[in-house]
């Protein structure tokens, strides 16, 4: 039949006023006979979403001259960033024109409960920008395991639950006359809570083991790995050394040792080192000569073509170097981003000391610390990664500002060097290990040759002599 014969109208139907529908721009299509046929809900992109009524059936429509959907939230564009203190997001259009209907705060939806980690992330900072973020997803089993998804996007301290009790979704409880009930179970939403307790089994037991694995990624420290049994997710390692012994090149070389011993994605925060210093670090090690000088006569594009070989593939690090903040929440809500959408396992901070180094005062200070270490700890074993950090130490040897990241961790590793002498040996040694591992002592000493930026294992009145031991400096 001709599109012609058809109308386009906002028809109150599902609960839902005109006033509503018009908003979120809902429209029902109607034959010549006045019957209505299928609903089209627009989203930001301008994709459609088809509903027909007779069958409940759905489809997309492509915006014009689109290759394909990349529809986001429903209801996006009818809201401002951080204009509301709070947002609600639903499992169906319906529901969130039905949430915002009763309740006048901002809501929206996603496509579908396999979609919404997706199109909540397409949208993560907007979501973010407001102080709670309300989940009112369906209460079926697939409602609930992407409810779960969502949350690990953000914070958990500003994520609230819809509890639909009584009714399936929000329309739900709209179509049976019941606002009230809808009202009710707003005002009494409870903050998000993972799942923290677990009946074992042995399918669970499995999955626990798995999680926790006994040993991890090998350092390049033969005596340090032997006594850690390697980098494991769910872990916070931190390394401590007064200033100019060496930190940043060992956490290169253990950067590296990720990118060469897994497939994982790595993201790496080196708050004192440009982007292009690092990737020069990357090639070094890589082509096992410096690439820092143009003496050394590598071209920027060989650089570049060897830090991309070190990653083995696109796409695998990530780098972030500058926060422009000195707010604590930044460096967690980056960590994060990285670790839920951009799928990191492993996260290397150097060095935690200059996240707070713009806050004034040393109670200030020392507090942001204390907030930031028992956040992050928390952040590692909910999201299961690997967390290398470090920290500066001060004359007792103690971690500077704060105390709490030494008690947090779960290894801690020390550096030392005889720097006034013009040692080029760096000695480790492991302060703390909790059980099982449980060793600690003396790790190894290392000679760190600035020629192929390697590190090996020598005797402690054993410095080996080769051709590279002449330029052999200051570790960086």
């Amino acid at each position: 039949m001709n599109e012609d014969t058809y109308t386009y109208e906002y028809l109150p139907h599902r609960g839902l006023s005109k006033r509503t529908l018009e908003f979120y721009d809902i429209k029902t299509k109607i034959d010549k006979d006045g019957r209505p046929i299928a609903d089209g809900l627009v989203w930001p992109d301008g994709s459609t979403m088809v509903r027909t009524l007779s069958s409940k059936d759905m489809y997309w429509r492509k915006p014009e001259g689109a290759d394909n959907v990349q529809a986001g939230l429903f209801g996006r564009n009818k809201f401002n960033a951080g204009g509301s203190d709070s947002i609600i997001i639903t499992e169906g259009a319906y529901d969130a024109a039905s949430a915002f209907q009763v309740l006048h705060v901002p809501a929206v939806s996603v496509r579908s409960s396999t979609s919404a980690s997706a199109d909540c992330i397409a949208d993560r900072s907007f979501l973010d920008s407001h102080k709670k973020i309300y989940l009112g997803f369906d209460t079926d089993g697939p409602g609930r395991a992407a409810r779960d998804l969502v949350a690990r996007l953000f914070d958990y301290n500003k994520v609230y639950v819809l509890d639909w009790d009584l009714r399936k979704d929000a329309n739900d409880y709209l179509q049976h006359g019941e606002p009230d009930e809808i009202r009710n179970i707003f005002a009494n939403a409870k903050k998000y809570l993972p799942e923290t307790v677990v009946s074992i089994d042995l399918k669970t037991a499995t999955k626990v083991l798995l999680e926790r694995a006994s040993v991890g990624v090998p350092y390049p420290f033969p005596t340090l790995n032997d006594m850690t049994h390697g980098i494991r997710k769910g872990e916070s390692v931190l390394i401590t050394a007064p200033p100019g012994i060496g930190k940043t090149s060992l956490m290169h070389a253990i950067e590296y040792q990720l990118l060469q011993e897994t497939d994982s994605n790595v993201g790496s925060i080196f708050l004192e080192e440009p982007k292009a210093d690092h990737l020069r670090s990357l090639a070094s090690m890589h082509l096992k000569r410096p690439a820092f000088v143009p003496e050394h006569g590598i071209s920027d594009e060989a650089v570049a073509a060897s830090a991309l070989a070190a990653c083995k593939k696109d796409g695998r690090l990530y780098l972030y170097s500058h926060f422009g903040s000195s707010d604590p929440d930044v460096l967690l809500d980056t960590i994060r981003f990285l670790v839920v959408v951009c799928k990191t396992d492993y996260i290397l901070l150097d060095h935690i000391n200059l996240v707070v180094s713009g806050i004034r005062g040393e109670d200030d200070e020392r507090r942001a610390l204390d907030y930031i270490c028992t956040k992050l700890e928390m952040m590692v074993k909910e999201l299961n990664f690997g967390l290398i950090f470090v920290s500066h130490v001060n004359d007792m040897g103690r971690t500077r500002g704060s105390r709490a990241m030494e008690q947090l961790c779960d290894i801690r590793i020390e550096l030392s060097r005889d720097a006034r002498a013009g040692s080029n040996i760096v000695e480790l040694t492991v302060s703390k290990n909790r059980p099982p591992m449980g060793k600690t002592g003396s790790a190894g000493n290392y000679l760190f040759d600035t020629f192929t930026r390697q590190y090996k294992e020598v005797a402690n009145d054993n410095q080996p002599s080769n051709s590279h031991a002449a330029a052999i400096g200051n570790v960086a």
